[in-house]
């Protein structure tokens, strides 16, 4: 499940991953928040906190200024 197209645009579901973390922090929180599945969204985290987008801290995923741009 692609959260980045080529051109640097968000998917649909990676919007929905990224709205999601704005109200949730845990893995967890965010798939029940987005409606996806549990391993979606760790597969999504890994890809927008590679793209600079979300940070990890203790377990816990935030926005970055970067993803939050990514959202307007």
């Amino acid at each position: 499940m692609a959260c980045i197209l080529p051109d640097g645009r968000l998917t649909d579901s990676g919007k929905k991953i990224l709205s999601a973390a704005k109200e949730a922090s845990l893995p967890e929180e965010i798939a029940k928040a987005s409606g996806s599945p549990l391993f979606k969204v760790r597969s999504s985290l890994r890809e927008l906190t590679d793209a600079g987008l979300m940070e990890e801290r203790d377990g816990k995923y935030v926005l970055t200024s970067l993803g939050v741009e990514k959202l307007k």
